[in-house]
């Protein structure tokens, strides 16, 4: 394994960090927030010299392999995650480091789940940052890197394939460069399109940046202390309507761009994805008026749409104490926590795709069972999966399953009850944010001790890297020559 490419090309990305970190420097600088305007001045400062400290480093021959892109991208998340938690660190608003690393790589990762007690006394310069560092994680800040760094060549492909989440990763262009740029023009326009979207239902510029951020990411951090609720029910629709694009594949949105609406409407994951977004929605709804106090209230329809469509896309924004409705209702939105939204989205979880092949894969080996000799592929839009797509979904199922496991007896160990230590593991390995009971809606994070809080760090980059990466590291024949 060559070191000196990854510490290079690490060291640009740092270097990238570090220039953001100016824009919440000047948010700050402009909502007069002097301090908060130093401390986020310093943190860019430190995380500039650090990037150009590794391009150092990393002078030198080298060629950029599969192990050293896989390193980069766990690198980069991991770096991304320990640099962004300096503002919280520097400007008092997080004075533990596993307190500042959790929320940081909470809002990289797109997770969502916060430790912050008192949201809206944290200052508007930590909290657009902390809605920013959504939005540069949901589409990837390694994907922005391929976009912007002409120079990886072959190597980009390695990086964008080990980036883009779902079980395939379809490329537009044949550069992977292209690929990247044409992705993060689309995640720019509809960041444009909500904004704009929002003031005219009354939001000010702040407000609608700072949630279209953290919708288009499907991240779920918001800098008002009632989430969109705070906000009107237009408001909350417009929500709702980007929640749904940004759990789609992004891919398909370039065919409309090129006139090509087919491609979206005649998808199969996402037809399929709209139809479970619509059935749940339906049978919540139908709950809540059956046995869930609403009666015939007309928020019944909006806050079960909006709560299955932000759990299911893994978004997280809340409008309702959702932990408080009939046990029915709970169940399905802990169902959709391990589906997630399309492949090639911003969503977390397990991805419909992989759903459909695991389950289609399922019924294959029953077939088997009473008629061994079925020579059958699993069949998804009229085209056969490969085989080698089949056996890597698999193997993710398994390992995700027992990622949760683990995550969820370790915080079991360590005090907590089967629910909250369940749905924490969970909403921290889907990157989806809220869970039930004392990590409900309505609640946070903060109640967890540093070594749980590290562990469930450890599960979002685990889930935003769709554990493979993450595991791969761990294992000591990686590092072997």
């Amino acid at each position: 394994m060559s070191f000196r490419p990854v510490l290079r090309f690490l060291g640009r990305l740092v270097l990238l960090l570090g220039a953001a970190l100016l824009l919440p420097a000047l948010v700050a600088y402009l909502h007069g927030e002097t301090e908060a305007t130093g401390a986020f001045a310093l943190a860019s400062l430190v995380t500039a010299a650090s990037g150009g400290l590794m391009i150092l480093l990393g002078l030198g021959e080298g060629e950029l392999y599969r192990r050293e892109g896989i390193l980069i991208v766990v690198g980069g998340w991991v770096f991304a995650s320990i640099f962004g938690a300096l503002p919280y660190l520097f400007t008092g608003t997080l004075t533990h480091p596993a307190d500042a690393l959790f929320e940081s790589a909470s809002g990289f990762t797109t997770t969502g789940a916060t430790v912050l007690l008192d949201i809206e006394a944290a200052g508007r310069g930590v909290l657009f940052w902390r809605s920013f560092t959504q939005w540069l994680g949901g589409m990837g800040i390694i994907v922005l890197f391929v976009a912007l760094l002409p120079e990886l060549g072959p190597g980009a492909r390695y990086l964008y394939k080990l980036e883009v989440p779902g079980p395939t990763a379809e490329a537009l262009r044949p550069r992977i460069r292209d690929t990247a740029a044409i992705l993060w023009r689309i995640y720019l326009a509809l960041t444009v399109a909500e904004t704009g979207l929002l003031m005219l239902c009354g939001l000010d510029l702040y407000d609608a940046l700072t949630h279209t951020f953290s919708t288009l990411s499907t991240g779920g951090f918001s800098p008002r202390a009632d989430s969109v609720a705070a906000f009107s029910s237009p408001a909350q629709v417009v929500v709702i309507v980007f929640m749904i694009a940004a759990g789609g594949n992004f891919s398909l949105y370039y065919g409309l761009r090129k006139r090509r609406g087919w491609r979206l409407w005649r998808d199969y994951e996402f037809r399929l994805y709209l139809l479970v977004l619509a059935a749940v929605s339906l049978v919540v709804a139908l709950n809540l008026w059956v046995v869930g106090g609403y009666g015939a209230s007309p928020r019944l329809l909006l806050d079960s749409v909006f709560q299955v469509v932000s759990i299911t896309t893994t978004t997280g924004f809340a409008t309702a104490d959702f932990d408080q409705w009939p046990v029915l209702s709970k169940m399905l939105l802990l169902a959709v926590m391990f589906m997630g939204g399309c492949a090639g989205s911003t969503a977390g979880s397990m991805k419909v795709m992989r759903m459909v092949v695991g389950l289609k894969a399922a019924v294959r080996e029953m077939r088997i069972i009473y008629s061994p000799s079925t020579v059958a592929a699993v069949i998804i839009g009229g085209k056969a999966v490969p085989e080698a797509v089949v056996r890597a979904v698999m193997g993710f199922f398994i390992l995700y399953v027992t990622s949760w496991g683990v995550g969820t007896v370790l915080l079991t160990f360590m005090g907590h009850d089967m629910v909250t230590s369940g749905t924490a593991a969970i909403a921290t390995l889907g990157n989806i944010g809220p869970g039930l009971a004392k990590v409900g809606p309505v609640r946070n994070f903060a109640f967890f001790g540093a070594p749980e809080k590290l562990v469930m760090v450890l599960l979002m980059w685990l889930g935003r890297l769709e554990v493979y990466s993450i595991l791969a590291v761990l294992m000591i024949r990686f590092w072997r020559r």
